[in-house]
């Protein structure tokens, strides 16, 4: 029998959805605000009379933000197709293939997930350099898989093992070769998890700064974590143009995880319990 929420559940709810919220609300209020109330007595108020969007204009007529945003999208749906392209062969491999040395191939491919990025950037750098790839979208995407990749096989691999078996075999007993039974059966039924796996690797690449701060230092690929953080005043950091600019990027990633959080949620707890 399912009872009923009593009401310090829901004042304990709101008290945590308004910690979690208070970040962005906090980096909203700044961004309409003008330079002179980021700072003193006005500073606590979240919302005055004095509203402006001249941050927000400032940020689009004082920097390159839009090449921010394209060299993002471009770097982020690239490596979002290719890893999940990847990933979806090599997770149906370990998930539905008979062979030897799966378990530890699966578990290589997680070890590559567990190095720090600061003790990969080094050599990623000088290899780079060498192949004259610094300075170019390839230059992250080539970075950008490796810690995408091991994510997304994880994530597939785990969708794969819970499409039933059955399926294969009378697709096998049609005459259907692996490669068509991966393209006509399995695929369009790991469709929900492809989809979870893509919302992940891109948001994961879109907030990356290290390599992106490394690789990239011209303005013209620089993406937007960097961009932002390279927001420069004569004599002090832009706080309005940063906050502004915060909610430009944020915005529509907090859209896509709202309107999908239900695959989100899906695709991170599938294979956690065993039917």
């Amino acid at each position: 029998m399912n009872k009923k929420a009593g009401p310090m559940f829901y004042v304990f709810l709101t008290l945590f959805v308004f910690l979690v919220m208070f970040p962005f609300l906090w980096v909203l209020a700044s961004s309409i605000k003008p330079v002179a109330e980021l700072f003193g007595d006005r500073a606590f108020i979240p919302f005055t009379n004095n509203m402006t969007g001249e941050n927000y204009e400032s940020v689009f007529v004082n920097y390159p933000f839009l090449k921010y945003l394209w060299n993002s999208l471009v770097v982020s749906t690239i490596t979002t197709v290719y890893a999940v392209l990847v990933a979806s062969f090599a997770a149906y491999a370990i998930a539905r293939l008979n062979f030897k040395g799966k378990t530890v191939i699966l578990g290589l491919v997680l070890s590559v997930s567990m190095f720090p990025q600061i003790a990969t950037i080094s050599p990623i750098y000088i290899v780079l350099k060498n192949l004259g790839l610094t300075n170019s979208y390839l230059g992250l995407i080539i970075p950008y898989t490796t810690f995408t990749l091991p994510l997304s096989i994880w994530l597939l691999v785990t969708f794969f093992r819970k499409i039933p078996f059955d399926l294969e075999e009378a697709a096998k007993m049609d005459g259907a070769s692996p490669m068509q039974t991966y393209w006509r059966v399995i695929l369009p039924l790991a469709i929900p998890g492809i989809f979870t796996t893509a919302i992940l690797v891109f948001i994961s690449a879109w907030n990356e700064f290290l390599f992106a701060l490394t690789i990239n230092t011209d303005d013209e690929f620089k993406t937007v974590p960097v961009g932002i953080a390279m927001f420069e005043g004569q004599f002090t950091i832009p706080w309005g143009e940063v906050t502004a600019a915060t909610v430009i990027v944020t915005v529509p990633l907090v859209i896509m995880v709202l309107l999908f959080q239900r695959r989100i949620v899906s695709g991170l707890t599938s294979g956690a319990v065993k039917e």
